[in-house]
């Protein structure tokens, strides 16, 4: 079996990688290139070039960028048309992945879109050129399948990996301790989670505004401690926005160990993405946290759908967590938010089961799902 991938940013090496195990488990000779991360590369993966690549933050950064993302996708669609695999599949990005993955689809190859882009929530437009690129799309959330096949597109819902990956039952006590965080002083000591996200432009927008709602925090609540886990390549940037909180003994920086943040956390302050899924699943109560350059914005807001941004919210069609989007996106808020996180316990068990539910409805052995739609394609 051999595949070609293209996945785009941390969140896509995370998906396609946990989508890589599971396809080994039906084929373990299985051979795999493209363009991806690190932990896709751990499972075998020949990158052509990183995912990094294809990080582009709102439609200013992606013009900017333009020039460069359209040679890297020629270049990667020839040396796919070289190589011819037996399925191409395009992780999530889609204004890079749909692009190449008609222009495939048009020499004959099969294509597969893993991560149903978020038609559901805006640009429902964006469902025809998913028509024209992918012979089969593997949908992470149940209502998706539904929906695209009333617009004519071939696809399964697979659940999503990480709610294989993690445990449904999280040692908060153990998760603390493993980051030398002692559990008895839990009460006298709540700790806090920051993630501003995982691209360096994202961080620029939403960085400074985390560590503004921290110090916020510290003043309502002296005792609170940050966790912060930082991605590979982005410490030359964070450090100077978090050097305040470090000087002062409030932050611990994390080489990466996102996962053990979210579970040592009491709440955590989250960029809207995949990161406010993983607090979900591993049952971290949380403020989500976005901004966007003012014209990105005006355009997104003038084509929403719903009035959820984060997927938790999304999930559950309610609030089930606050979200402090653009404006509404103040220290002063955001601290108020996890404040009441930290002194509403009932407010957190409920919370919790309701994240449960979710887990349990995404756990769905991706891998095996995935594996056994790719193999009725072939055999269509």
């Amino acid at each position: 079996m051999r595949l070609a991938l293209v996945a785009g940013e941390a969140s896509g090496d995370l998906l396609a990688s946990l989508m890589l195990q599971g396809l080994k488990d039906r084929w373990p000779a299985l051979h795999s290139g493209g363009i991806g991360g690190p932990r896709m590369v751990a499972q075998g993966f020949d990158a052509w070039a990183p995912a990094e690549r294809l990080s582009v933050f709102g439609y200013v950064d992606a013009l900017r960028r333009l020039p460069e993302l359209l040679w890297l996708r020629r270049r990667t669609r020839l040396r796919i048309l070289r190589e011819r695999p037996d399925v191409f599949v395009g992780v999530d990005a889609p204004d890079f992945n749909f692009g190449l993955e008609t222009r495939l689809r048009q020499e004959g190859l099969r294509t597969v879109h893993f991560v149903c882009p978020s038609i559901w929530a805006w640009r429902p437009e964006r469902v025809h050129r998913l028509r024209a690129a992918a012979d089969h799309v593997l949908c992470l959330f149940p209502f998706e399948p539904e929906l695209l096949q009333s617009q004519g597109v071939a696809a399964t819902y697979v659940g999503h990996p990480l709610a294989d990956a993690i445990s449904l039952d999280v040692d908060h006590p153990a998760a603390r301790q493993a980051l030398g965080f002692r559990p008895e002083t839990h009460a006298s000591e709540p700790l806090v989670a920051l993630l501003p996200g995982s691209r360096r432009s994202e961080i620029r927008h939403i960085g400074p505004l985390l560590v503004a709602s921290a110090e916020h925090l510290l003043r309502l609540r002296p005792g609170v401690r940050f966790i912060l886990p930082v991605a590979p390549g982005l410490a030359d940037l964070l450090q100077p926005m978090v050097q305040p909180l470090l000087n002062s003994g409030h932050l611990t920086l994390l080489d990466g160990r996102s996962h053990e943040a979210l579970a040592a956390a009491d709440v955590a302050l989250v960029a809207s993405g995949t990161a406010t899924l993983e607090a979900a699943l591993l049952k971290c109560p949380q403020v989500i946290v976005y901004r966007l350059s003012a014209a990105d914005w005006q355009r997104m807001r003038r084509m929403r759908l719903q009035p959820w941004v984060g997927l938790p919210n999304v999930l559950s069609r309610a609030f089930i967590v606050p979200e402090r989007i653009q404006d509404e996106a103040q220290p002063e808020v955001i601290a108020a938010d996890a404040l009441r996180w930290l002194e509403d316990a009932q407010a957190v068990r409920t919370y919790r089961a309701q994240c449960l539910e979710l887990h349990l409805q995404l756990r769905q052995n991706t891998g095996a799902r995935a594996a056994q739609a790719l193999q009725e394609l072939m055999g269509a």
